[in-house]
């Protein structure tokens, strides 16, 4: 199975810090954020991988190279602009394949073990979901019985980690459009599995989590 991780972000709540370097390379006791991620992919046993960027994107490429450094195979997917989180991953497509693929979002911190993720899915996507964090305290989808539906359930925040089936990017065309759009059209037709994980998570998107987080 492949992962995409997604770093095309601007990173506008990052700055002045992503003024001169893209988010995904600010570092947590001397490591950079992006570099965690593929870790824990290459140990679960996720070791080709495609990365999307757009802003001082250069920057990323020359600093991961091809993925040999951490026993894996990187693949890019550069973004002239960013084609926000649907498009980048619809533009993707090319190398992550015709089967079910991982996407997580690179600006999150989480010791989340990629293994526990299902290698195959009979639905169209499959999320992480967590506890509500402040900055989001109303949720993003209802979860119940381990599936998000439309009103049943705790409503909780997706982790931005997932399995995704490229079908449900069915009728898309190559343009910027967010995820959560065809999120919600699953969840209406009952194809969305899901699991509630209650480990570390953060969303590292202002310089005081960024700060907090290596404090920690």
């Amino acid at each position: 199975m492949k992962a995409m991780i997604l770093a095309a972000g601007r990173g506008e709540r990052m700055r002045p810090l992503t003024d001169a370097c893209p988010k995904p390379l600010l570092k947590v006791k001397g490591q950079a954020l992006i570099e965690y991620h593929i870790k824990a992919l290459v140990k679960s046993g996720f070791t080709e991988l495609v990365i999307n960027h757009a802003y001082l994107g250069q920057q990323i490429e020359d600093y991961l190279g091809s993925g040999e450094k951490y026993g894996a195979t990187i693949q890019y997917s550069p973004e002239s602009t960013a084609m926000e989180t649907g498009g980048g991953i619809f533009n993707a497509l090319r190398y992550l394949g015709d089967e079910p693929f991982i996407i997580v979002n690179g600006d999150v911190w989480t010791d989340y073990d990629f293994s526990h993720l299902p290698k195959a899915i009979s639905n169209l996507a499959h999320l992480v979901m967590i506890n509500n964090p402040p900055h989001n305290p109303d949720g993003d989808f209802f979860f119940y019985e381990n599936r998000l539906n439309e009103t049943k359930g705790n409503k909780l925040t997706y982790s931005g980690i997932a399995v995704i089936h490229p079908h449900i990017f069915k009728g898309c065309a190559q343009d910027a459009f967010p995820l959560a759009p065809l999120l919600r059209n699953a969840i209406a037709n009952n194809q969305i599995s899901a699991e509630h994980y209650l480990g570390v998570w953060l969303d590292v998107g202002t310089p005081e989590r960024l700060a907090e987080l290596d404090q920690a």
